[in-house]
């Protein structure tokens, strides 16, 4: 089950996604100001549907119907503003893992350096020790 993965990371475009991930961050949060700011004027211009003559609803299901509306808005309104707000949440998370990466990347260069200076050091120390013998 790890094969499948491990074949999914290797496919991925990662300096892509590295190049990328502050534009990410950047819309999200965009996005979250656009929705916080934008969540009054929407309620406001929502429109009526037009009913027939022969329809028409009392007063109070009308009023019934209108908050039932109302509550529906409203916790899309929050549902919406959670998920800005996870979203968000994520392009920082995915920011950051960007620079873990980076930082990652520079160390595993840095002991691959040092790995092949050990080698070449215990190799010269072999060699040096069976050509003088016992």
């Amino acid at each position: 089950m790890a094969i499948p993965w491990l074949a999914a990371l290797k496919v991925i475009p990662w300096g892509d996604v590295i190049s990328h991930a502050p534009t990410v961050l950047e819309k999200a949060r965009e996005l979250i100001d656009r929705k916080r700011g934008g969540s009054d004027a929407a309620a406001s211009s929502m429109a009526t549907p037009n009913a027939p003559a022969s329809d028409v609803p009392s007063l109070g299901e009308l009023k019934n119907r209108l908050l039932a509306a109302q509550n529906q808005i409203d916790q899309l309104h929050t549902h919406q503003a959670q998920m800005a707000q996870t979203l968000t949440d994520l392009a920082e998370q995915n920011a950051a893992l960007v620079v873990m990466v980076g930082a990652l990347r520079a160390k595993q260069r840095v002991l691959i350096v040092v790995v092949l200076v050990l080698v070449i050091l215990l190799f010269s120390w072999a060699a040096f020790h069976g050509l003088n013998g016992p």
